[in-house]
């Protein structure tokens, strides 16, 4: 996520400067052929080009605020989770207790329960945001090679590649009892995993009595919350923008670019001899301002990429974290997660 105010000309120009160029040297053409070859005598009416442009920006404000809609509905996720955090390590001081407890356990240390439990929530915390950077093959990271190269350029600039978090098995080892470490990790999906872990711990603090039904119910609730949200979550990451939006949006924008400098020429042909010439930087000025409208919405659509639009799931774990090990009294906390270059992730 990016948290400066505003973009400098300088990054501006280095995520969709090289779209002038192109776009510029695609007009220069143009305007050669119309001053030079039998071509001049041929320019498209501004009403039919007109009309293509109208049409491209409507399905390109169609196709952004979609990809919005997914961007914005990811970060109200993360924020749910944020929230459902914070009541699962208060509950979990709360609820187990030897109020209830059996008489071979009247006398368990609880401080090692309640760091378990709230330990393992931590791990699936960072599990399910490993999955969820793990590239699909409609993100930009999977696509052929210049395209593939170029995102992954991107996220070691402005990404992911800026933050050195450590390896995933490392937080399952800090945070999962050594028996778990295991199974969990080699699991098809370990987010899932982790959290049928901590119900078949509640099912037996529930057989040694440090809660009763009704704690074990209310527990069991916050952990089918941490479901629901694991679920809206994998529902954007595997179910892209539908392509037919997606996809489609970038042809009619070339084929608005390529038509513009034939009306550009014509137009400005007629302010006098030098006055094609001045059609480049304006073919190249109103091409540009269309890809820019596409690259915004084709950057925002997949929120969990691990590019710097996307949503800051690694500050917002380090967040629970340092929230749920104060509830435990811990005072040697990790720092929190700063911005580097203006992007936090």
């Amino acid at each position: 996520m990016y948290v400066e105010k505003n973009f400098n000309l300088a990054g501006v120009l280095r995520f969709s400067g090289w779209h002038m160029i192109w776009i510029s040297c695609w007009g220069a053409i143009v305007a050669a052929l119309h001053k030079f070859t039998p071509l001049g005598e041929f320019s498209i009416p501004w009403l039919p080009i007109s009309v293509i442009g109208t049409a491209v920006a409507f399905y390109l404000g169609f196709k952004n605020n979609q990809a919005y809609d997914r961007l914005w509905e990811a970060r109200k996720i993360w924020g749910a989770i944020v929230n459902s955090s914070r009541a699962w390590g208060s509950a979990v001081r709360a609820f187990v207790s030897h109020q209830f407890a059996n008489a071979a356990y009247s006398n368990s240390p609880l401080d090692e329960v309640h760091q378990r439990l709230i330990y393992r929530h931590i791990a699936w915390l960072y599990v399910l945001r490993n999955q969820l950077l793990i590239p699909t093959p409609w993100e930009h990271i999977a696509q052929g090679k210049y395209v593939g190269e170029l995102a992954e350029k991107r996220r070691s600039t402005f990404g992911i590649g800026l933050f050195n978090e450590g390896d995933i098995e490392e937080r399952m080892h800090q945070f999962l009892p050594a028996n778990e470490v295991l199974p969990l990790a080699n699991a098809k999906n370990s987010a899932t995993q982790i959290v049928d872990a901590q119900a078949q711990d509640l099912r037996r603090l529930r057989e040694q009595g440090l809660i009763d039904d009704f704690r074990h119910m209310e527990l069991q609730n916050l952990l089918n919350l941490l479901y629901d949200h694991q679920g809206k979550a994998e529902r954007i990451k595997k179910f892209p923008l539908p392509r037919q939006y997606g996809a489609m949006s970038s042809v009619f924008v070339g084929i608005f670019i390529f038509l513009l400098p034939f009306g550009m020429a014509g137009a400005f042909q007629q302010l006098g001899e030098t006055g094609i010439w001045w059609s480049i930087p304006f073919t190249g000025l109103v091409g540009w301002v269309y890809m820019m409208m596409e690259l915004v919405g084709d950057y925002s659509e997949n929120p969990f990429e691990g590019a710097g639009n996307d949503i800051p799931m690694l500050n917002l774990c380090r967040v629970i974290e340092i929230d749920l090990r104060e509830m435990l009294g811990e005072t040697d906390l990790p720092p929190a997660v700063e911005p580097v270059n203006g992007v936090l992730m």
